[in-house]
C-alpha cells in the first residue's frame, strides 16, 4: 500500500470551490485538478478508513511579493499572507510565481483526503471544508449519524472552525462514505465572555457575508469570511481533538507573542494573556452533547508555562511536579481510554529550561489539569502526530528536525548539527523519524 505524494502527484479539487473561475490555470482551465499538496501538517482518520491531511503554511511556496502588492486582488492575498517569497520555487515554475499563475494559490490550503488502501486512488482536496493554515482535522461521528471535523487555523488571531456534513455516515458501506465531505456547512467560532459560544455558518446565504459572489468564492477566502462574521481571533489554533467518550472538545493555542494589552489585540475571554509565550488548551462542551449544535459552552482547561514562577500565570494542578509542567501544547491524541496527550512545539532549553516532547494531561476529577512528561524530544526538535493503537499496546510519535540550534548566535550546520540522532554516527546528520514505543514485557502505554 505504499506510495508517495509529493507537489507533482496530481490531486482532484472537489465540493463547492471546484471549477470556480477563483480555481483555474493556464494548465487546468477547468479548475478541478491541481499538482500537489504542499507543507502538511496535522490530520486525522475516518470511520472509514480514509486519511486526512492538512496543508499548512503553503504561502511559503509562492514568489511576487511586489506584484501582489500592486494587484487589484491585495487584499485576499494579503489576509493569505501571500506570496511569501520564502522558497523561490517562482522562480524556477511558473506555477509558483503569482505574476504568471494569479490563482494557482487559491488551489492549496486545503483538507486532502487521501485512500491508503488503495495507492492508485487519487487524493482529494475536500473544498468544502474551508482554506487556510489548516493544523488538524479532529473529528467525531455525532450522536446523529453527521460526520464533524474540528479545525484550527494555524496563525496569529485566527480562528477555529468546524464542519459538519450533509449525509450520515454509513459503517456498513465504505463506499457511501467516499465523497461525504464535499456536502455540508462550515462554521467558525465565536467564543463569548461567561463561557458560552456560537458556531457561525460560512454560508451564502449569511446576510453577513453577501459581498462575497458564492459560496465557492466564501471557502476560498474563509479567513475574510470569517473576519466579516466576528469570529474571536485566538493565539494560533493548532489542533483540536474531540474526545469520543466524554464528548467534549479541546484546542491547543500554542502562544501569541503578538497579543497585546489593549486594542483589537488585546486580550478577550478566551485569550486573556498578552504576549502569551506558553500558549493555552480551551476545553468546549457541545450543548446537549450534539456537535452539530450551533452553541456550546467553553473554559479554559489549563494555562501553560512554569507554574513557579507567579507573572507567567500558569494554571497546572498542584499535582503536576517540577518536571510535568510544559509550554506550546501543539499536537494533541486521546487514547481509547480517553486521556489527552500534548505534543509539544517552541519550548527552548535556554529560555525555560524544557525540551519539547509528549505529555499525559488528565481532564476529570481531582487530578484535572496534572501533567506529566512521557517522552522527551532530542535536541533542537518538536514533536508531532501522536497516534495509538486501539489495544493502547504502542505509540507512535513523529520527531521533527532534530540537530537544529536553538541559539541564534550559534547556529547549527551540517557539520555541527546539536545532536546526531538517532545514529548518533559522525558521518551522519541527524534525520527526522517515526518512533513506536511499547512497554517492557507489553501491556497498555499510561495505564
Amino acid at each position: 500500500y505504499a506510495r508517495r505524494i509529493t507537489a507533482s502527484t496530481p490531486v482532484d479539487i472537489t465540493g463547492p470551490a471546484a471549477g470556480h473561475p477563483l480555481m483555474k490555470t493556464s494548465a487546468d482551465p477547468g479548475g478541478t485538478r491541481v499538482l500537489g499538496m504542499l507543507n502538511n501538517c496535522a490530520g486525522g482518520v475516518t470511520p472509514w478508513g480514509t486519511w486526512l491531511t492538512c496543508e499548512e503554511n503553503f504561502n511559503f511556496y509562492f514568489w511576487g511579493k511586489e506584484w501582489a502588492k500592486a494587484s487589484s486582488n491585495a487584499e485576499t492575498y494579503d489576509r493569505y499572507g501571500v506570496p511569501d517569497d520564502y522558497y523561490p520555487w517562482g522562480k524556477y515554475e511558473d506555477r509558483f510565481a503569482l505574476e504568471k499563475e494569479p490563482n494557482e494559490c487559491h488551489r492549496f490550503g486545503w483538507v486532502v483526503e487521501i485512500d491508503p488502501f488503495d495507492p492508485k486512488s487519487t487524493p482529494k482536496k475536500r473544498t468544502a471544508l474551508g482554506r487556510f493554515k489548516h493544523e488538524g482535522a479532529g473529528n467525531i461521528v455525532n450522536k446523529d449519524g453527521r460526520f464533524v471535523v474540528y479545525q484550527g487555523d494555524d496563525q496569529r488571531f485566527d480562528y477555529v472552525y468546524k464542519f459538519v456534513t450533509e449525509g450520515r455516515v454509513n459503517l456498513e458501506n465504505r463506499a457511501a462514505n467516499i465523497d461525504l465531505l464535499d456536502r455540508g456547512t462550515l462554521y467558525v467560532a465565536r467564543f463569548d465572555s461567561g463561557g458560552r459560544g456560537e458556531w457561525l455558518p460560512l454560508t451564502a446565504d449569511n446576510p453577513k457575508l453577501q459581498s462575497f459572489k458564492d459560496q465557492g468564492e466564501i471557502l476560498i477566502f474563509a479567513r475574510l469570511a470569517a473576519d466579516a462574521l466576528g469570529a474571536t481571533k485566538m493565539d494560533r489554533p493548532e489542533d483540536i481533538e474531540a474526545n469520543p467518550k466524554t464528548g467534549k472538545v479541546y484546542v491547543m493555542l500554542t502562544n501569541n507573542k503578538e497579543r497585546k494589552t489593549s486594542g483589537s489585540k488585546g486580550p478577550n475571554a478566551a485569550n486573556p494573556r498578552p504576549e502569551n509565550l506558553f500558549g493555552h488548551i480551551i476545553e468546549m462542551t457541545p450543548d446537549g452533547g450534539d456537535h452539530a449544535a450551533t452553541g456550546f459552552t467553553w473554559e479554559i482547561l489549563l494555562k501553560c508555562g512554569d507554574p513557579s514562577v507567579a507573572t507567567v500565570g500558569a494554571t497546572f494542578n498542584p499535582l503536576t511536579s517540577k518536571d510535568g509542567w510544559f509550554g506550546m501544547p501543539d499536537n494533541c491524541a486521546i487514547d481509547a481510554e480517553g486521556r489527552l496527550w500534548i505534543a509539544t512545539d517552541g519550548n527552548n532549553l535556554k529560555a525555560t529550561g524544557r525540551a519539547d516532547g509528549l505529555y499525559a494531561l488528565e481532564t476529570e476529577g481531582t487530578a484535572r489539569a496534572t501533567s506529566r512528561l512521557f517522552f522527551r524530544c532530542p535536541e533542537g526538535a518538536e514533536l508531532c502526530g501522536p497516534c495509538f493503537t486501539p489495544d493502547l499496546e504502542t505509540l507512535f510519535v513523529a520527531v521533527q528536525h532534530p540537530g537544529e540550534s536553538e541559539d541564534p548566535k550559534v547556529p547549527a550546520t551540517y557539520e555541527s548539527p546539536t545532536t546526531r540522532w538517532p545514529d548518533f554516527d559522525p558521518a551522519i546528520p541527524p534525520r527526522p523519524a517515526i518512533v513506536a514505543i511499547t512497554r517492557k514485557g507489553g501491556g497498555k502505554i499510561g495505564g
